[in-house]
């Protein structure tokens, strides 16, 4: 089951700048990632949030690239990609996922990701942290990268 052995992240980000980056297709799911990801934000203290819509997953790397040289703190990526009867899939799905980590290790701001591949729809939905879901996957990736921005911080030289 996905999502066991997960850890119980409590996380003060007050002070965070973030942006939520999330793909403009499935609306349903999108909107659970979405609220999701503002729950967790708020639960953290962040209040300086901009969300971005882009089209699909594929544009998430790009868009989190602009964010990092933005500044912000931490970047939370937002997106759904259902299988389909074609490669096209593997395609989109290794792009946002090589793409994304490309932008977090080059640029050293957390990047939260919460890009759903599923094989169908009711997976994704099962994910989306909406009423009757599973799991909250958006609420996940924004912890996540708060509370990476957090643990960098530890890792900041003290002035001598």
């Amino acid at each position: 089951m996905s999502g066991a052995g997960a850890p119980d992240l409590t996380v003060d980000g007050s002070g965070l700048r973030v942006a939520v980056l999330a793909s403009s297709w499935h609306t349903v799911v999108m909107d659970g990632l979405v609220g999701g990801a503002q729950r967790a934000l708020d639960e953290a203290g962040v209040t300086d949030v901009t969300l971005v819509r882009v089209p699909g997953s594929f544009e998430l790397s790009v868009a989190a690239s602009h964010a990092a040289d933005q500044g912000f703190d931490a970047i939370v990526a937002l997106g759904v990609i259902i299988r389909g009867g074609t490669p096209h899939f593997d395609y989109v799905c290794q792009a946002a996922t090589v793409g994304l980590t490309d932008v977090a290790v080059r640029t050293r701001v957390p990047v939260g990701f919460g890009v759903l591949t599923c094989d169908i729809e009711a997976q994704a939905l099962a994910r989306a942290g909406l009423p009757g879901s599973h799991e909250d996957k958006g609420h996940e990736a924004a912890t996540a990268a708060v509370a990476t921005a957090v643990a960098l911080r530890q890792l900041t030289p003290r002035p001598a």
